[in-house]
């Protein structure tokens, strides 16, 4: 493959995030590479924020909490790595009041990353009414929304939805950036499958930024692998592959949804618990944010044997029907 990637998988993955009758794509305006999954693509994002000096300060606001890995990409790429305001522990739901005056606060054309849906690690997303919120303060502000996808399709089963937020910011008239992976969605992860994209003011614009983006990846890893974006674009390129795949990852998002559905059932109605557990069905993906401490993250691994992270992030990728019951257990044991 060339620097570029595959043309086929960047196109497909073009039109996958947004859409088909995308304006900026019908003019022909965006810039796009293949990535190695989602991690080159952000850390190409930060290579290119940090040349062109495009964040305002050189700093890249992030999520409070963030994926882990956000954080040393964005710093060894050489810019200044801060948080805003996101998840609010009280409610186990999103701070958006914080956030909101969080990007009013920040200096004028300031970049924000954004998780595009299935915010990892809090499973916790704006509304679509509070996007359309976010989106005209950061118009007004100049900020850029550097959106960050990884699970389109794999968060409500339904790509198109997934894929809202970002749509939404392009047809208000940001040149956004974006990420996209393609590791959980299609399962691809040991064939790392991304793409990196950057919408333009028009297209001599877009040759520029597609040019220079060449001229970081080709001393970084030189091409991307092509195994991987030759599946995903097959899949996409034909109809009845695509209505399989949107089928087949529809069955496993609503598979997850339904073990959130479970684990919060046994809690309150069966276990009693005097907690509400509402936040695990209120949150999305493959991720719960189960609102509990170390000390209590501990005792599930000492006590039960069940393995989560520090922060009380539970993969509900773990959970089955076999399972569910034990983990709700363990949970309600360590909680009451």
């Amino acid at each position: 493959l060339g620097i570029a990637g595959l043309p086929g998988f960047v196109s497909k993955s073009m039109e996958f995030a947004y859409g088909t009758s995308s304006k900026p794509l019908a003019e022909k305006r965006v810039a796009a590479v293949q990535t190695l999954s989602g991690t080159g693509a952000c850390r190409l994002a930060g290579e290119f924020f940090k040349r062109f000096g495009l964040a305002a300060g050189n700093a890249i606001y992030q999520p409070n909490p963030t994926w882990g890995n956000h954080i040393p990409i964005f710093r060894d790429a050489g810019m200044d790595v801060q948080q805003y305001r996101y998840y609010n522990p009280a409610n186990q739901g999103l701070d958006f009041k914080g956030m909101m005056e969080d990007l009013e606060s920040k200096p004028d054309g300031s970049a924000f990353l954004l998780h595009a849906c299935a915010h990892n690690p809090t499973g916790v997303d704006p509304s679509i009414d509070q996007w359309k919120e976010i989106s005209q303060l950061m118009k007004k502000k100049k900020h850029i929304p550097f959106f960050d996808c990884a699970y389109q399709g794999f968060a409500s089963g339904d790509a198109d939805k997934d894929a809202s937020a970002i749509r939404l910011f392009v047809d208000d008239g940001h040149l956004i950036c974006l990420s996209q992976s393609y590791a959980k969605n299609f399962g691809l992860y040991n064939d790392r499958v991304g793409a990196f994209s950057v919408v333009c003011s028009d297209p001599e614009e877009k040759e520029r930024v597609e040019s220079q983006l060449k001229i970081l990846i080709r001393p970084n890893y030189s091409n991307p692998p092509a195994q991987g974006a030759r599946i995903v674009d097959t899949i996409l390129s034909d109809d009845k592959l695509k209505a399989q795949w949107y089928a087949e990852c529809k069955s496993m998002a609503d598979r997850i949804i339904s073990m959130r559905q479970i684990l919060r059932r046994t809690l309150e109605n069966d276990l009693k618990s005097q907690r509400s557990w509402q936040h695990i069905t209120d949150q999305i993906g493959m991720f719960a944010y189960l609102g509990i401490n170390q000390e209590q993250v501990n005792k599930m691994k000492e006590v039960h044997h069940i393995y989560l992270t520090n922060d009380g992030r539970n993969s509900m990728a773990g959970v089955t029907q076999a399972n569910a019951q034990y983990i709700a257990s363990a949970i309600h044991d360590v909680t009451k």
